[in-house]
């Protein structure tokens, strides 16, 4: 892009050629899911990945991984904090190719279904929506009592991808780790990414 300033002539890398994707860790259990997406769209040449993490994520994140949120934190090339409603995140002119929230609490489903923005993640997730951007939750809770369910159609109504992370068995994981990232391929298939490591079925008896 380039901006005439008399017989000057100066020239700037448009904001919208940036790739970026959004990142929410919110407080339900299972934080792994946000921590391994941040991993893999690492690999990703050319992905800038920002974080946000609600105040509940912390604690989540130390009981069940073992990490301290700085660890987390050094995995995204840019961190937001949860009160910063200032973050570029926070803005629909800050182009992304959209947010996951991985995982997504009820409370941080409900807020968004009604576009309560309690915080920057959810502020994040209600922008992404008004701007038509794929917005992906993977909701984690079991059961599900039908005010769960009410907030997951109008979620989807709005545009939403609900993506509860469970486990495919037709590839046949030999671990945990090949659950999880399968899972999590299936949500960034969504954003239109290449995965090679992604072990799609082709049909019986082929690699």
């Amino acid at each position: 892009m380039s901006i005439e300033e008399g017989s000057e002539t100066i020239r700037r890398a448009s904001a919208s050629e940036v790739c970026r994707i959004v990142v929410g860790i919110s407080g339900a259990s299972a934080p792994v899911y946000g921590i391994r997406t941040l991993e893999l769209l690492g690999r990703i040449e050319g992905l800038e990945t920002h974080l946000v993490c609600s105040h509940a994520a912390e604690t989540t994140i130390k009981l069940e991984t073992g990490r301290s949120l700085r660890e987390v934190h050094d995995l995204a090339d840019i961190v937001h904090q949860p009160d910063d409603f200032a973050a570029a995140i926070s803005s629909g002119s800050f182009s992304t190719k959209g947010m996951i929230v991985a995982p997504c609490s009820m409370s941080t489903l409900a807020g968004i279904s009604v576009g309560l923005t309690k915080d920057l993640l959810t502020r994040t997730a209600d922008v992404t929506l008004k701007e038509r951007r794929p917005l992906v939750l993977m909701v984690r809770e079991s059961p599900l009592h039908l005010g769960h369910l009410r907030n997951m159609v109008r979620v989807t109504e709005m545009g939403g991808v609900i993506a509860p992370p469970i486990p495919s068995f037709y590839h046949k994981p030999a671990n945990l780790d090949e659950m999880i990232d399968y899972s999590l391929g299936r949500a960034l298939d969504v954003f239109g990414l290449d995965m090679p490591w992604m072990n799609r079925w082709t049909g019986p008896g082929k690699d």
